[in-house]
C-alpha cells in the first residue's frame, strides 16, 4: 500500500457532516467516557469499541440499515462503511483527526463491491483500521485490515482518506431499508466514482 492520499484540507478530518455527525449528544456522551488516557489509548478504546460492540447486519441477520454515526452507536449495527462512521465520528469528537478509506474487493463471483475503512492520525502518520470484525488487531503504527487485496482478482487499495463518506456509498446507504438484502443481492457499490 503507498502511503495515504489526503483527499480533503486537515481540518476537514476534525469536521461534522451528515454522517460523521461528531456533535451529536451520543457521539460527545460516548467520545467523553472513551477519553480516560492520552490520544492513544483514546484511539484504541474507541476501536475496540466499534469492532467489539456494533455488529455487521451478515453476521446476525438483523436487517436494520443505519449509516449517521449517532444511530449506529444507538442501534449497535451497521456494514463497514457504517461502523467506520461511527469510528471516524467517536475520534473526531475526541479531537483527533480521523477519515474513511476504502477497498474494492471481488465478490469471488463475476464482480466487485466497496468495504469501508477507517485511518486516524496518530503519532504524526496515518494508519488504517477495519473494525469490521473481532479478527482485526489495532495499531498506531501500522495497518491493520481484515482484507488482504488481491490485485490478480481486480481489487484495489484505494490510497485516499476522505474526510466525508463517499457519495456514492452515502447513495446506497439512505435507498435501502434492508442491510441483509443490500450485502446478498449485489447492492453494495462496485467501486469509487473518483
Amino acid at each position: 500500500m503507498t502511503p495515504p492520499i489526503l483527499a480533503g484540507e486537515p481540518w476537514e478530518y476534525l469536521g461534522a457532516d451528515e454522517a460523521i455527525d461528531v456533535e451529536h449528544d451520543l457521539i460527545v456522551a460516548a467520545a467523553a467516557s472513551l477519553r480516560t488516557g492520552d490520544d492513544l489509548a483514546f484511539a484504541e478504546a474507541a476501536f475496540a469499541l466499534v469492532r467489539d460492540e456494533v455488529v455487521h447486519p451478515l453476521d446476525v441477520r438483523d436487517r436494520r440499515p443505519t449509516w449517521r454515526a449517532s444511530d449506529v452507536l444507538r442501534e449497535r449495527v451497521g456494514l463497514c462503511y457504517a461502523q467506520s462512521h461511527l469510528l471516524v465520528a467517536l475520534l473526531r469528537a475526541g479531537g483527533i483527526e480521523a477519515g474513511l478509506c476504502y477497498q474494492r474487493l471481488s465478490d469471488d463471483g463475476t464482480g466487485h463491491f466497496l468495504h469501508g475503512l477507517a485511518a486516524v492520525l496518530l503519532e504524526d502518520h496515518w494508519v488504517r483500521l477495519d473494525p469490521r470484525g473481532p479478527d482485526v488487531g489495532f495499531s498506531a503504527t501500522e495497518d491493520r485490515l481484515l482484507y488482504t487485496v488481491r490485485p490478480e482478482l481486480g481489487e484495489i487499495d484505494y490510497p485516499k482518506v476522505y474526510p466525508s463518506p463517499a457519495p456514492v456509498v452515502l447513495d446506497v446507504l439512505r435507498s435501502h431499508d434492508d442491510g441483509v438484502a443490500l450485502c446478498e443481492d449485489g447492492g453494495l457499490p462496485g467501486a469509487l466514482e473518483d
